[in-house]
């Protein structure tokens, strides 16, 4: 019998390791950056990451996509990652963690 997956550690393990993705054209993680809109882990060992970016022509998409699809899918536990863009609602700066402000000088 296996152990009992632990949703919550799993969910917090996946955002320390969004937290080492950067978006490349600001200094800044992307979810600090507020682009991550939701995480679901289910018993399917499945992390599926709804995610924006702060322009939607922006023309590095692909590497991002699959530089936070990697990151979660280093998470122990985690078989398979799927990561759905999406554009509503658009992203902007209040979506900044305090983090984040603080670096880009807006506090």
């Amino acid at each position: 019998m296996s152990e009992p997956i632990d949703f919550l550690e799993i969910e917090g393990k996946i955002v320390e390791a969004l937290k080492q993705v950067f978006d490349p054209e600001i200094p800044v993680n992307v979810y600090d950056l507020g682009l991550i809109y939701e995480i679901d882990y289910t018993d399917k060992k499945e992390a599926n990451i709804t995610m924006t970016l702060t322009a939607p022509n922006c023309p590095l998409v692909d590497m991002l996509i699959m530089d936070v699809e990697n990151a979660v899918k280093s998470v122990e536990g985690v078989e398979k990652a799927n990561v759905n863009l999406v554009f509503d609602p658009p992203w902007d700066k209040s979506m900044l963690s305090e983090e984040a402000k603080l670096e880009l000088g807006f506090l």
